[in-house]
């Protein structure tokens, strides 16, 4: 019995690890041609259900505009989560320019029902919570935006 349990105890050691590999994404937003301010960004994941799981990149240098983005405040919130963004962020993206995001996901999101979100906002223009929406897949997914992002490819 106690062999037995050895055996378990070891195959499961060798096995488990394999369940935590992480699948490296790359998110790539490019935005349409507008006039005006340059863009806000949220990019998160969302889980099956549809509540809110991570953020992987924000996009806008001025705190006090972030709650612009507020279908990713609300789903964040929604979460117990805060503003509290230490190393997630970067520069607003301009008027037909590329944000491209590379980040690491559990192997368990891919083909499982999450989905990437990208939630879109401009300074005196337009908010956009689900500008685009693309599932996260072993194929390379490409959708097109409903407001400032014009296409959203998400790849492994």
């Amino acid at each position: 019995m106690k062999k037995l349990l050895a055996i378990l105890l070891l195959g499961t050691a060798l096995v488990a690890p394999t369940a935590a590999f992480a699948a490296g994404v790359t998110v790539t937003a490019t935005l349409t041609n507008y006039s005006g301010n340059a863009a806000y960004l949220a990019v998160y994941v969302t889980k099956p259900d549809g509540s809110y799981d991570s953020t992987l990149w924000v996009s806008g240098s001025k705190q006090r505009y972030l709650g612009d983005l507020r279908g990713w405040v609300s789903a964040l919130q929604s979460a117990g989560g805060t503003l509290t963004l230490d190393g997630i962020t970067g520069a607003s993206i301009g008027s037909g320019q590329t944000l491209t995001v590379h980040a690491s996901l559990a192997d368990a999101m891919v083909d499982a029902g999450y989905k990437i979100h990208v939630e879109s906002a401009v300074e005196h223009g337009g908010e956009y919570p689900d500008d685009a929406v693309a599932p996260i897949s072993a194929t390379p997914q490409t959708v097109q935006g409903t407001g400032y992002v014009g296409t959203l490819t998400v790849s492994l």
